[in-house]
């Protein structure tokens, strides 16, 4: 075989090829296994012993001048596809900034932020307390007794002795109350933990508290507050069910239930100021009187927005958080 025609056929193919794909076809019908080159490196063992060095060595020569053409080439043909793209790609300057996604509130912000104008709108002070807190506070202050079930490991979690972390946000009352001559209005919102997780309760949630103590303050005024935030909530036309229930820190006390797709749904607890609760803090229970009321927030997000289970609120699961 005439290795100079050889080669130079393998020059104009490598040169005409038009893209990587044509290349390596070309580089695989001289430089392949099956390639023309190749079968004349396979076939230098038949050759006499005398001429196989000087034939091995105008083919590899020949193989050399044919690898670099196919070198050049691909690197010519990566350079043009580059400059293809460019020309194709550009950017226009003129054209307006694309806006950068913001960021917004968590549903359960939206609740609280809504609750927070409610009461701050009818006058309610909003006082914030510790997490980690006493059993004083958390229990002894508010009617509980020491074999209280609340009070039991399986419900609470204990730092260590005598403190916990708070089961509720009603140690707030407490530390609002002391020290302090009614009339006072106050409410508090804020993170809760019970050693209590299913689909529709978790071990860290959010409440609101709240309580009014003056010198006149009656059964009919908690009604009148809640029915009007339950109504803010969820609608002038929501179905609303006020029934009796029993929390240490109130008497009498009650419950709150709203009717959500076709059964009655609990919302709140609430009732009057519980006597002991009063004397505590160092406020006549025979001058004053007061009630309180507590609800869970996620609770709330979770019947106004139709979510659940509770974890949907914890999971930052961009197709339901961007929903808001």
């Amino acid at each position: 075989m005439d290795l100079a025609l050889l080669v130079e056929q393998a020059l104009e193919q490598v040169s005409g090829a038009a893209d990587e794909n044509a290349l390596i076809q070309v580089k695989a019908s001289f430089l392949g296994r099956n390639g023309a080159l190749s079968s004349e490196l396979r076939g230098l063992g038949k050759l006499p012993k005398e001429e196989r060095a000087a034939r091995g060595g105008e083919l590899n020569v020949a193989k050399k001048r044919i690898e670099e053409a196919v070198a050049a080439q691909q690197e010519n043909l990566r350079h043009a596809s580059a400059e293809q793209q460019l020309t194709e790609a550009q950017i226009d300057v003129t054209l307006p900034a694309l806006g950068l996604p913001l960021g917004h509130a968590h549903p359960l912000t939206l609740v609280e932020n809504e609750l927070i104008a409610l009461f701050s709108g009818m006058g309610f002070e909003w006082v914030d307390g510790p997490e980690v807190e006493t059993e004083a506070y958390n229990f002894d202050s508010l009617n509980m007794p020491s074999d209280h079930p609340a009070r039991e490991m399986q419900d609470t979690f204990y730092v260590e002795d005598g403190i916990v972390l708070r089961t509720h946000t009603s140690p707030v009352q407490i530390r609002a109350m002391e020290g302090r001559t009614p009339p006072l209005r106050v409410f508090t919102t804020g993170r809760v933990y019970r050693h209590d997780s299913s689909t529709r309760h978790s071990p860290m949630f959010h409440q609101i508290e709240g309580f009014l103590v003056d010198d006149r303050v009656t059964f009919t005024d908690l009604k009148g507050t809640l029915y009007a935030v339950v109504r803010e909530l969820f609608g002038a036309d929501v179905k609303i069910r006020f029934r009796r229930s029993f929390f240490p820190f109130t008497e009498p006390s009650g419950e709150i239930d709203i009717w959500r797709d076709g059964k009655w749904l609990e919302i709140l607890g609430c009732g009057m100021v519980h006597p002991n609760v009063l004397k505590g803090v160092g406020i006549d229970p025979q001058k004053f009187q007061g009630y309180a009321f507590g609800a869970g927030i996620d609770r709330i997000a979770m019947l106004k927005y139709g979510l659940e289970p509770i974890r949907v609120l914890f999971e930052n699961d961009q197709r339901v958080l961007n929903q808001f």
